[in-house]
């Protein structure tokens, strides 16, 4: 099988983090969440991380900077004989634009889902997902979606216009969702 580069984008709460998990589980290709490497700044406790903290956890996003040298680092460190799943990347256009330019300097082939989800349903699943995992960001979820469409929106807008987004239904149970990223990739 051909190296793949598989990212997953949508709104907060859509389920990409629960996606990569299972198409990882499938294909034993590894997730590489933008948001643990920006966890291993905060725990350094240096001033970045002191500001990270703070920007994350009021929902807001990333500078795209910062989220940008986390996904460079972790995209040079992979094999390029190897594939690869990214949770949480490509949230600014000035961060699918670095994506891009990365992706075709190394030579790696790339699918980019995007997991659409009624903005009811991104509340239901944050509220559970609050009270299970107690995550912090998960308590601002309208700052998270204000944030979501003032630019993330933009991001998924680009990839549409340019061909380069393979839409899901980002609404059903786990392993559906799943079935259907798994026909997209020609994957059984």
């Amino acid at each position: 099988m051909e190296t793949r580069t598989i990212f997953f984008i949508g709104k907060p709460g859509c389920g990409k983090g629960t996606q990569a998990k299972l198409l990882s589980e499938k294909t034993g290709w590894p997730v590489i969440g933008t948001s643990n490497g920006l966890r291993e700044i905060i725990a350094e406790d240096g001033a970045v991380g002191h500001k990270l903290k703070e920007t994350m956890d009021a929902g807001l996003l990333t500078p795209y900077w910062l989220a940008s040298y986390v996904y460079l680092k972790s995209i040079f460190a992979v094999p390029e004989n190897r594939s690869v799943i990214f949770d949480g990347a490509n949230r600014t256009l000035p961060e699918a634009e670095i994506v891009i330019d990365s992706l075709a300097w190394l030579g790696r082939p790339f699918t980019i889902f995007h997991l659409e989800t009624p903005d009811e349903e991104v509340r239901t699943r944050i509220v559970l997902r609050r009270e299970k995992e107690g995550r912090k960001d998960d308590h601002v979820v309208q700052q998270r979606l204000k944030e979501y469409y003032d630019f993330t929106d933009k991001v998924i807008e680009f990839y549409r216009r340019n061909g380069l987004l393979v839409e899901i239904n980002g609404v059903g149970a786990p392993e559906k969702i799943a079935s259907d990223i798994n026909t997209a990739l020609g994957i059984a």
